[in-house]
This record gives C-alpha cells, sequence and structure tokens, in this order.
C-alpha cells in the first residue's frame, strides 16, 4: 500500500504488478508509474501524453 502525492490517499499494488506499470488513485484519479525503489514500488507522478494532432 502506498499514499496518493497528490491527496494523501491509499493507493493498493497488485501483488503481481510489474515496474513502468500505471496505478491510478481511486480518491483524485491522479496517475502514478511504478518504479523500483528499496522496499518494493516507488510511485513517480505518469507522464501524460498529450494529442499532437500532427503539428
Amino acid at each position: 500500500m502506498s499514499k496518493c502525492e497528490e491527496c494523501d490517499a491509499d493507493i493498493s499494488i497488485p501483488s503481481d504488478a510489474l515496474e513502468g506499470e500505471i496505478v491510478t488513485c481511486p480518491e483524485c484519479g491522479a496517475s502514478f508509474e511504478l518504479a523500483k525503489g528499496s522496499n518494493g514500488f516507488d510511485l513517480k507522478p505518469a507522464q501524460t501524453v498529450g494529442e499532437d494532432w500532427g503539428q
């Protein structure tokens, strides 16, 4: 279990999670990427890719 950096809600990380997976906060909807930490996974803000509409 980790804490959301945005709203401090609990975010559960599945036992079969892999590094680089995206998890979403159930409270505020913020997305985080799983990164290997010293004891399990750390959460880092996920990169959001915007539409470029061919420009």
